[in-house]
């Protein structure tokens, strides 16, 4: 840009520029390094993001099993599903083992597993600009009659990520009455301090809450899906709910299901969203299909089935920004492994869209995702354990990473 320019005006045109350029931008200069690194900045730009959606694919590939995660731009022209992007975790998300994505939220992504000492551990990514922070997440001993939960969402209003345990009582038959309380229930971890603490509210879940890892994050507000039960003269009976955590506030809510959600066994359920609703998918009996429900107008047990759709060998992965089905389609080869396709699916025209990617059966998973400068403020390869941050750029090298 011209120093003809005002700085102030520069400022501007930067802030509307996408985040490849604006991390290209930052070494031709250092006076639009230092804008462009400063947490004001980040904030602005995340605050006022107006890029485009893209969807995170993932899946295994068939040749060699190694787990691949492609970015797809979801526009509304010719170019869908065309225009890919091949990402790659950054180098500390290698350290962890068994993992899985537990959530993503405004950009980011968020890994779950353990570490080579057998610490849980979260990781949470920016695979735009290769930027990851560590997070080892305190657990009770092995062996106890408890289990936890991670969930995983940036607050709205102060673009800080948190993540978020819930400790919960394993055992479905046990007597909850006489479960007084549960070592640390919850416990909210904050980017900002780098530390673990109580949430801000008091309004914790029902002690007798068996919790899927299944999440999603809708308008700064994480969902689970739940077990409970209820004792009856016939025994104890589960139904499922959904429970809800508020990023800002920090309050735990509940939204119970129609009984055909409700009284289904648990397995059968996912939870996805479709724009900024919170739809429930229902696989049904012996494989036969799923149906998809939509939570209305945000009120709780008023939810509409949208979507039947019966076969064997379809699933329902998420949903386009246009309401579109996305749709992992499994394709049977008698003596060899099968194999998963991926397609859009509009339930109006019936037109399919192929998104040109073959994978193993039964592994793609599908998350809406945009491009941020959340981290960017960052160091690299650091991990936060017990209050304190410690750079691994050492433990890196010495294991060839």
């Amino acid at each position: 840009m011209s120093d003809n320019i005002p700085f102030e005006i520069q400022s501007e045109i930067i802030k509307r520029l996408p985040v490849i350029s604006l991390i290209q931008f930052r070494t031709v200069s250092k006076p639009w390094q230092s804008l462009i690194d400063s947490s004001p900045f980040i904030h602005h730009y995340n605050t006022q993001n107006t890029q485009k959606q893209r969807l995170l694919v993932t899946y295994d590939d068939p040749l060699d099993s190694d787990k691949k995660y492609v970015s797809i731009a979801d526009d509304d022209d010719d170019t869908f599903p065309h225009q890919k992007l091949s990402y790659s975790f950054p180098l500390l998300a290698k350290l962890l083992q068994h993992s899985s994505i537990i959530g993503t939220s405004h950009g980011l992504v968020c890994l779950y597993g353990s570490d080579a000492s057998g610490k849980d551990m979260a990781v949470v990514c920016n695979l735009s600009i290769r930027k990851a922070v560590g997070v080892i997440v305190p657990n009770l001993p092995s062996g106890t009659t408890y289990g936890i939960v991670v969930g995983f969402g940036v607050c709205g209003e102060t673009n800080d990520p948190k993540i978020v345990k819930i400790t919960y009582v394993i055992d479905r038959w046990i007597d909850i009455e006489s479960v007084t309380s549960i070592p640390w229930q919850v416990e909210v971890f904050t980017l900002s301090t780098g530390a673990w603490r109580a949430p801000y509210s008091n309004s914790l879940p029902s002690r007798s809450f068996h919790f899927n890892m299944d999440s999603v994050v809708i308008d700064g507000v994480l969902y689970w899906l739940a077990l409970d039960g209820i004792n009856t003269g016939r025994g104890r009976i589960y139904y499922n709910l959904i429970v809800t955590f508020d990023l800002t506030s920090e309050e735990f809510g509940e939204i119970h299901l129609p009984d055909s959600l409700a009284n289904t066994d648990d397995y059968n359920l996912s939870i996805s969203k479709l724009s900024k609703s919170l739809v429930v998918i229902k696989t049904f009996m012996n494989d036969e299909g799923f149906g998809v429900w939509v939570m209305l107008d945000s009120v709780p047990k008023s939810f509409v089935r949208i979507f039947t759709i019966k076969s064997p060998d379809l699933s329902v992965k998420g949903f386009r920004k246009n309401g579109e089905l996305i749709i992992e389609s499994v394709e049977r080869h008698p003596g060899q492994r099968d194999s998963s396709v991926l397609v859009a699916f509009d339930p109006d025209s019936k037109d399919i869209n192929d998104f040109e990617i073959n994978a193993s059966a039964h592994s793609f998973c599908v998350y809406p995702h945009i491009e941020t400068l959340l981290l960017l403020d960052q160091p690299d390869f650091v991990i936060y354990d017990q209050g304190k941050a410690t750079l691994q750029s050492g433990e890196l090298k010495a294991q060839g990473i």
